[in-house]
């Protein structure tokens, strides 16, 4: 009996040092730079490039756009936009093709904001610049000019998906109540963007997550009481591939409260 004993624990040692014990799933691949395509940028709003005006349809605020992206933001057409999956999104655009360039075409990197809705009594070609199929960025004024000149109005670009650059971690903003909660998601990094979220109390397993459902832009609506007795555990699910998880659960502490909003320390990269 000690022989077999033995023999199996050889055997299993032998298993083990084949590296079949303990052998970690791959992590999936980072977010990376996708190629150049043709699209074409006009500029909107106040000339500062600051407020509520630049992240109305995927739900940023001022403040957020002020402290989160500064003046490095685009309102995008439809099919960019993408049912308010676009929202979070980085963009390196730069001027092509136009005498309004500036010199050697530098570029910019901007986060999409908001949406530059179609405007159907105009064509495609001639106002109408947001209409489908176009992939069009209707940028903040300061990040418009670093591209061109003003009296340019339109210009012709190319732009590309780039990995979002965001200091610290995600950041979850709450409003609602103890029994509903609607989950503002910022400050994302990697692709930038969310398809699905889902929370539970700290403390309970991981069968209790409840899922969120996608209401608008960055928010998702939880439907389960919550109470504030004990802290949040968030999993987060990137929406572009290749499609990333991650747990935020230091950012809502016990006694949490709605209206305010809270940052955790990891983030998609």
């Amino acid at each position: 009996m000690a022989a077999i004993v033995v023999a199996l624990i050889m055997a299993a040692a032998q298993v083990a040092s084949a590296g079949y014990y303990y052998q970690q799933p791959a992590a999936p691949a980072p977010y990376k730079t996708s190629d150049w395509q043709d699209g074409s940028a006009t500029f909107y709003g106040d000339d500062s490039g600051l407020g509520a005006d630049f992240g109305g349809a995927c739900g940023f605020g001022a403040n957020d756009i002020l402290s989160l992206y500064s003046t490095y933001t685009a309102a995008l057409s439809t099919p960019l936009f993408n049912q308010g999956n676009g929202c979070g999104q980085c963009y390196e655009l730069r001027c092509v093709k136009s005498p309004w360039c500036n010199p050697g075409s530098p570029s910019v990197i901007i986060t999409g904001t908001n949406l530059c809705p179609p405007n159907w009594y105009l064509p495609n070609d001639n106002g109408g610049w947001c209409n489908p199929p176009r992939q069009h960025f209707d940028m903040a004024p300061p990040s418009f000019l670093r591209l061109a000149q003003r009296v340019a109005g339109i210009i012709p670009i190319q732009f590309r998906r780039v990995p979002c650059q965001r200091p610290g971690g995600v950041r979850l903003c709450l409003q609602g109540n103890y029994y509903w909660l609607l989950v503002y998601v910022m400050n994302v990094a990697g692709s930038g963007d969310v398809s699905d979220l889902a929370v539970k109390r700290a403390g309970e397993p991981d069968y209790n997550y409840a899922h969120a459902s996608h209401n608008w832009g960055i928010t998702y609506q939880v439907f389960r009481a919550m109470g504030n007795a004990h802290g949040l555990v968030f999993k987060l699910t990137s929406y572009s591939s290749p499609q990333q998880t991650i747990v935020v659960d230091d950012a809502i502490p016990a006694g949490w409260s709605t209206g305010l909003c809270y940052q955790g320390s990891n983030n998609f990269y």
